[in-house]
């Protein structure tokens, strides 16, 4: 796929550049550890504050330490969810949109972190 070698200016407009940097590989800018990294569509609007679409592809790495404020992809009793995940004050899976509460984690009650989201693909069509 070919890549541009100018940014898409998001103020106001400036010339467009005439140079190509050759073709890019989405695996390599994307994809970290692919023996760790799968891929999984997003469905709902739960994460939409966090530019998760419906329907948006999540690049989710396994082999990554899962810290506080990331987002992830969690399995809560067989259900696949991808919510951020806060630490403190107290652990708990958070939505980015206002109408869905918190999941607070209680001891291991069935929630199973699976990964991290490292990259999101969405489409505007």
């Amino acid at each position: 796929m070919p890549f541009y070698l100018g940014p898409a200016y998001l103020g106001f407009p400036s010339p467009a550049s005439d140079y190509l940097e050759g073709p890019i590989n989405l695996n390599e800018h994307l994809i970290s550890n692919p023996a760790a990294t799968f891929l999984l569509r997003a469905k709902g609007d739960s994460m939409v504050g966090a530019c998760i679409a419906d329907g948006a592809v999540l690049i989710v790495d396994r082999s990554i330490q899962v810290v506080h404020n990331d987002i992830v992809v969690a399995a809560i009793d067989g259900d696949i969810v991808c919510k951020r995940i806060k630490f403190k004050p107290s652990p708990c899976l958070i939505s980015e949109h206002a109408d869905y509460p918190p999941i607070i984690i209680v001891g291991d009650e069935g929630i199973d972190i699976i990964g991290k989201v490292t990259a999101v693909i969405n489409q505007f069509v």
